[in-house]
């Protein structure tokens, strides 16, 4: 019971840390995983439900249904001639952080590269779309995000309808935060030990 209790113990911060970049390709394969599901399901979508099919998943709760989101989460910004130029410069910025975190992390911990992966995998899922889908809506060609899985949280009451990026992007977000929340005092503790004497 001792053992295996000082097996789970985290690492002292001044023992030797895994190389960079098994981390770096570790990241980067989930991050490409992520993104050939996110965009293969949604090429799918649009092949097979745009015309209004709907295809049910289990009954009253979860369907996949077509649809084209101009705007960004629960359609914020749908309407706004300015909405996809924002959306595209906040991924590019959201994409250029984790990457940094991905250069500047310590990589004793393999969950927060995973979390990294996914955020960055669903952020370029969605970009991919605003930078290259377009269909016409209301007579006018408008680009947007295909999203197709319609979940109800209540009977009659449907949750916006997302995508696998969306998955991706809540989920890597969430396991970022317990990362931080767990590990935080340990990450400022390793930066303040590697910054020079005054």
């Amino acid at each position: 019971m001792l053992r295996a209790r000082m097996a789970d113990a985290p690492a002292p911060l001044d023992a030797p840390e895994p190389p960079r970049q098994g981390r770096l390709v570790l990241a980067g394969v989930v991050a490409a995983i992520t993104l050939g599901l996110d965009l293969w399901s949604k090429a799918w979508a649009w092949e097979h439900l745009r015309e209004g099919e709907t295809v049910t998943v289990i009954e009253k709760w979860a369907y996949f249904e077509f649809g084209f989101n101009t705007g960004s989460a629960f359609s914020f910004l749908r309407d706004a001639s300015y909405a996809r130029i924002v959306f595209i410069l906040v991924t590019l910025l959201a994409l250029a952080y984790m990457v940094k975190l991905a250069l500047t992390l310590p990589t004793r911990w393999r969950s927060a590269y995973v979390a990294i992966a996914m955020v960055a995998g669903g952020a370029m899922g969605n970009l991919h779309d605003r930078l290259v889908r377009v269909m016409e809506l209301r007579g006018e060609s408008r680009y947007g995000v295909v999203d197709f899985i319609k979940v109800y949280y209540w009977p009659d009451k449907p949750w916006p309808t997302f995508n696998v990026a969306d998955i991706a992007l809540v989920a890597g977000v969430a396991l970022l935060f317990i990362f931080l929340t767990k590990h935080g005092d340990a990450v400022d503790a390793k930066k303040d030990a590697a910054k020079p004497a005054a």
